[in-house]
C-alpha cells in the first residue's frame, strides 16, 4: 500500500499503488493547467469510517509514494470517469475501479 502525501504539515493518505497511479494521471492533468479541485475518499474502518476531503492546489506540496516498483497498467475507463468527476463542482470523488476491457 502506497501513500498520497499532501500539504505541509502533511497528511498521509494510504491508497493502493494502482489507485495512486490513476490519481497521479488525473491530478497531473489538472495541476499542469494550474487548476485546483476537491478530492474526496472513503476513510478506512481503522480510522472510524466516514469520508475525507482535501482542497488540492498547485502551490501545495504533493507526493505520490508507491510501495512497489512496478507501474500498474492503466484502466482508460477509470481515467475517463475520474476526469469527469475531477472537472465537476464536487471535485474528484474516489470510486471503485470499473471492471471490463478498459485497460490500456
Amino acid at each position: 500500500m502506497g501513500s498520497l502525501i499532501y500539504g505541509h504539515p502533511s497528511i498521509d493518505i494510504k491508497l493502493e499503488d494502482r489507485v495512486l497511479s490513476h490519481l497521479q494521471v488525473v491530478f497531473s492533468d489538472k495541476l499542469r493547467r494550474n487548476e485546483a479541485f476537491h478530492f474526496s475518499w472513503a476513510d478506512s474502518d481503522l480510522l472510524g469510517g466516514g469520508r475525507s476531503t482535501v482542497w488540492v492546489h498547485p502551490a501545495i506540496p504533493l507526493y505520490f509514494r508507491y510501495a512497489g516498483s512496478r507501474v500498474p497498467s492503466l484502466n482508460s475507463a477509470w481515467l475517463e470517469e475520474m476526469a469527469r468527476s475531477i472537472n465537476s463542482s464536487a471535485g474528484l470523488v474516489l470510486r471503485d475501479e470499473p471492471h471490463g476491457n478498459g485497460k490500456s
